[in-house]
């Protein structure tokens, strides 16, 4: 199902160019993304787009001019924007998610963590609006993997407790709401230090220097590409099926150390790995960690839906864009 508007476009001809007015198509399904400018946001927002939906993305110091600036901590804004757009759907990815800062600064994390996040579930509630609610496997202790949905969570840091929070006040204030947990995640970064697995490319690239690498948390790097699929997967099910809400749980299948992914790194770039050092003991800076908090995926699963890129075709589409030695890039993609 689609409408159509007009739009204005610029078109150019030998010795002229003039205004011309268009019709476009419009697709009736709306979806609106929060958090769009960050590694995930970006991803979803650019699924559904592509996916025949009508695709708002709201972000706040980065947003303008392609996304809609919005304070999520302002609740009249996230009213108006809501009411005025009236999205079927609305993939709330916007978070703090860096555990070290949560803790570093609990009440601003929890504001937007937990209470924007309340907000928004009224909202959409309100407007009757499919919510999906991005989490963490960092609400499980990782004593006792792999997870499923129904598992009692344990958070060890303040970020996993912040974002269980979270997930409490979505379904609470928004009973056909879903809660979808992932794990850490890479992809296409506009700055390597987007992602906890992409930061670690420089040190895999200078290789004239020794460099620790954790050896001891047991991780799961997952494609935000993958996951923006299976958030557009669960909307277009949830349109088909309302039965269709509560907590699922979302991640790539390869279990890796940060040791074991810059290997993999190096690997796919065929860079040096000899000056890694694995480092297994527990890490005792900064906030706790989970040793492995694996989701279990079958929920999802047995509804048809998911998506998984293996970790070295995915690392190496998102890293060459940063790869310094140019005889290594002639190597790897000639």
């Amino acid at each position: 199902m689609v409408g159509r508007e007009k739009e204005l476009k610029i078109r150019f001809a030998p010795g002229s160019c003039e205004l011309v007015e268009e019709d476009v198509d419009i697709p009736s399904r709306r979806a609106l993304i929060t958090g769009a400018t960050g590694l995930l946001g970006r991803a979803v927002f650019k699924e559904f787009n592509e996916n025949n939906w009508n695709a708002v993305g709201c972000g706040y110091r980065r947003a303008q001019p392609r996304f809609e600036q919005i304070n999520l901590l302002d609740s009249v804004a996230v009213h108006d924007i809501i009411h005025d757009f009236q999205p079927h759907v609305i993939v709330h990815c916007a978070a703090e998610r860096r555990p070290d800062v949560v803790e570093n600064q609990p009440e601003a994390a929890s504001q937007l963590n937990v209470a924007a996040s309340g907000n928004l579930a009224k909202e959409a509630a309100g407007v009757g609006a499919f919510l999906i609610y991005i989490s963490t496997d960092y609400v499980f202790d990782g004593t006792s993997p792999p997870y499923k949905e129904t598992d009692i969570p344990n958070p060890l840091n303040l970020y996993g407790k912040t974002k269980l929070e979270g997930e409490k006040v979505v379904l609470e204030n928004n009973e056909g709401a879903a809660v979808l947990r992932i794990p850490i995640l890479y992809g296409e970064v506009e700055r390597l230090e987007e992602s906890a697995v992409t930061v670690m490319f420089d040190k895999v690239q200078f290789s004239n220097k020794s460099a620790n690498m954790d050896h001891w948390q047991q991780r799961f790097p997952t494609n935000v590409k993958d996951v923006a699929s299976v958030c557009r997967q669960l909307a277009e099910k949830r349109m088909l099926d309302p039965s269709i809400r509560g907590t699922f749980h979302w991640s790539g299948n390869e279990q890796m150390t940060k040791y074991e992914m810059a290997c993999a790194i190096a690997d796919a770039f065929n860079l040096p790995s000899s000056h890694l050092r694995p480092i297994t003991d527990c890490p005792v800076v900064g906030a706790l960690r989970p040793r492995n908090a694996q989701l279990d995926c079958s929920k999802l699963e047995m509804l048809g839906i998911g998506q998984r890129t293996p970790f070295r075709a995915g690392i190496k589409e998102s890293l060459w864009p940063f790869l310094i030695d140019k005889r290594w890039r002639q190597t790897v993609f000639h």
